[in-house]
């Protein structure tokens, strides 16, 4: 069985899509289409901007999301998910591309998302990091007593856990992870604490436009962030991926679940190979 994931933020490069532009009649459509529906020419930004340009929570999110859901739009017939997964922002790609969404109303969504996130984060600043060399549990055991506003965020892969809080709990979480045993604790550059109780105002503002929005049945299932777990009811999509803006990205075992399932090879769709290079770490034994 073939599974097809979906990166998320951090994956962005200046220069993304135009090559799909330049070469594929039906990118070129998509991408105009965006320009048109986002009200700013996101492809300026995507192909010729600058990397501060493209950090900007409100264009990294919808151009990550245009690379990967055009990008399997130029596969054609070739494209057959059999299971499809996105990591965070990846998770609305991977919707579009089992027709659970619309390429409009994806698109919406995601910019609708980006701009709450990106609201949150000037009202609280915060951030993330990401933690090397330690057992999940073990991360998990040292967050529970600290008394600031600090949480697992992204379950990458074995040994890779990246926490989400305020600035001052994640500076303490760092140095009482490396005293635990962390190899590193790297903070990240990043806009804000994604994935935490931090974006509660963002989870608000996403629900509602989530709940206005018309979700199809899907032709395979998406494996979601909050519990790893294969859905294909669409209120239940929608329910998750209301909860995935304050749960953690359950990505580690996203991939187990897939490879029981039967997934034997995975298929990145979207800018970079991050997510293939994570699944190589949970699952060694998958040729791929």
């Amino acid at each position: 069985m073939k599974a097809y994931v979906f990166p998320g933020q951090g994956a962005q490069f200046v220069g993304m899509g135009k090559d799909l532009y330049e070469n594929h009649p039906i990118a070129k459509e998509m991408f105009e289409k965006a320009n048109e529906i986002l009200g700013f020419r996101i492809t300026d930004l995507m192909f010729a901007g600058t990397d501060e340009d493209l950090r900007q929570t409100r264009v990294t999110q919808p151009a990550i999301f245009l690379h990967s859901v055009i990008l399997a739009a130029t596969l054609g017939e070739s494209f057959k998910p059999d299971m499809v997964a996105g990591h965070s922002l990846g998770e609305f790609s991977a919707l579009v591309a089992n027709k659970a969404l619309s390429f409009e109303d994806g698109l919406r969504l995601v910019y609708a998302r980006a701009m709450a996130m990106q609201k949150a984060c000037e009202a609280e600043p915060s951030t993330m990091a990401a933690i090397l060399g330690l057992e999940d549990a073990k991360v998990e055991e040292v967050l529970r007593e600290i008394d600031e506003v600090v949480v697992p965020a992204n379950y990458n892969s074995p040994g890779q856990l990246v926490i989400s809080g305020s600035f001052k709990g994640i500076e303490i979480a760092c140095e009482k992870l490396k005293e635990a045993g962390a190899k590193r604790a790297l903070p990240l550059k990043v806009g804000g604490a994604f994935h935490s109780p931090l974006m509660e105002p963002a989870r608000v503002e996403l629900a509602a436009a989530i709940e206005a929005t018309h979700f199809n049945q899907p032709v395979c299932p998406i494996y979601q962030n909050v519990n790893a777990k294969p859905f294909t009811d669409p209120a239940q999509i929608k329910a998750n991926l209301v909860s995935q803006l304050t749960s953690p990205v359950r990505w580690t075992q996203t991939a187990q679940n897939m490879v029981a399932d039967g997934a034997a090879t995975f298929v990145e769709v979207g800018p970079g190979t991050v997510l293939q290079g994570l699944v190589k770490k949970i699952a060694p034994k998958l040729k791929q």
